[in-house]
């Protein structure tokens, strides 16, 4: 064998070694990045399920815990002092998280809690628009029931979704506009009562109400994401924060307005319950997980969860407040449902 046959000879055998330990090396690196990603699209699957599981519980109990609440038809406990309650609760749990964050990754520009004074003056008009709405969520169950509340308050889909247009200048599907027919259509046939003279068992002072805290839900709504899309990068427990912390405030501007002297006479806490107690760890809680699907899950997840949470409160309220569970109920329940969910595959559409 000539020294060049053997060098050649030589040189193949190392190219050979060479591809076969670097396909060996590729296979293993890729078996690694599959079962890395495996674990990851795992962990995040539960984390969704988690999160949809929670927003559902919540937001069904809502409504349930107001009426609940009550004691021979009205309230003992003043509704400003459990919506500053809900507020400060909310405030603490920004605090907490941000401390969280401030332990494992340290203080950056993006999580401090200080900031310039234009940046916290944008928060005040959200702050005291959410503050009148949740206000009015205690009144409206004078001429609503929790199954009725919950459908309507899907009408703050067409007030964001209007609103969104006209601030924003954002394009709406044609079908998105088909599902605010239909959810427009499926309020009015829950609420149809045909064993009355009435048409609808809601009365127009109901329907006012939905309809003034679905505009203040949806202005707020949108003037809120405008801000948080100003500084995308802000960490939003630090911007939640701020928000809670105008609302303390307003709140505390309304009881001295609306109960000063039922406080100062009875006490903070007069009236309150151990469901009262309830409620307000539920509505603190809601506003966080509405927070954590928008981070970790999807527009999917918030239609899951809105559609389940109409079925269970109308379950609920059969056994608590001997509801009426009518055809023409599951009926608009259903089309809501669908609505809901056609609003969500336009909105997909339209981001596209």
């Amino acid at each position: 064998m000539s020294p060049k046959e053997s060098y050649d000879d030589l040189s193949q055998k190392d190219v050979e070694s060479l591809s076969g330990r670097s396909l060996s090396s590729s296979n293993a690196t890729g078996s690694g990045l599959r079962s890395a990603g495996g674990a990851k699209g795992k962990s995040s699957w539960k984390l969704k399920s988690v999160v949809t599981l929670a927003l559902t519980l919540l937001t069904s109990s809502q409504a349930i815990l107001i009426v609940w609440s009550k004691r021979a038809g009205k309230y003992e406990y003043s509704v400003t002092t459990a919506n500053f309650s809900v507020e400060a609760l909310k405030c603490l749990l920004s605090l907490a998280a941000l401390f969280r964050t401030w332990n494992r990754h340290g203080v950056t520009d993006d999580n401090r809690l200080t900031t310039s004074f234009d940046e916290v003056t944008v928060y005040p008009i959200p702050a005291i628009l959410y503050m009148v709405k949740n206000l009015l969520q205690y009144y409206i169950f004078a001429y609503v029931d929790a199954p009725a509340y919950q459908i309507l308050k899907n009408l703050n889909i067409i007030s964001t979704g209007v609103l969104y247009r006209i601030i924003l200048k954002k394009k709406l599907s044609e079908i998105q506009w088909a599902a605010f027919v239909l959810l427009c259509a499926g309020c009015m046939t829950a609420q149809l009562n045909p064993s009355s003279d009435h048409v609808l068992q809601t009365p127009i002072q109901g329907w006012m109400m939905a309809i003034i805290m679905a505009l203040l839900s949806g202005f707020a709504g949108v003037y809120t994401e405008a801000i948080i899309k100003k500084r995308p990068s802000r960490n939003i427990n630090v911007q939640n924060f701020w928000l809670y912390i105008f609302g303390v405030v307003f709140n505390l501007v309304a009881i001295c307005v609306q109960d000063y002297d039922a406080v100062m006479n009875k006490g903070f806490f007069h009236g309150y319950s151990f469901i009262t107690v309830l409620m307000i760890v539920n509505h603190a809680l809601s506003g966080i997980a509405v927070s954590m699907v928008m981070k970790y899950a999807d527009n999917i997840v918030k239609v899951y969860s809105t559609s389940v949470a109409m079925l269970l409160t109308a379950v609920v309220s059969v056994f608590l407040f001997s509801f009426h569970l009518s055809l023409a109920f599951f009926l608009g329940s259903t089309v809501v449902s669908v609505s809901v969910y056609l609003h969500s595959v336009g909105k997909l559409q339209t981001q596209k």
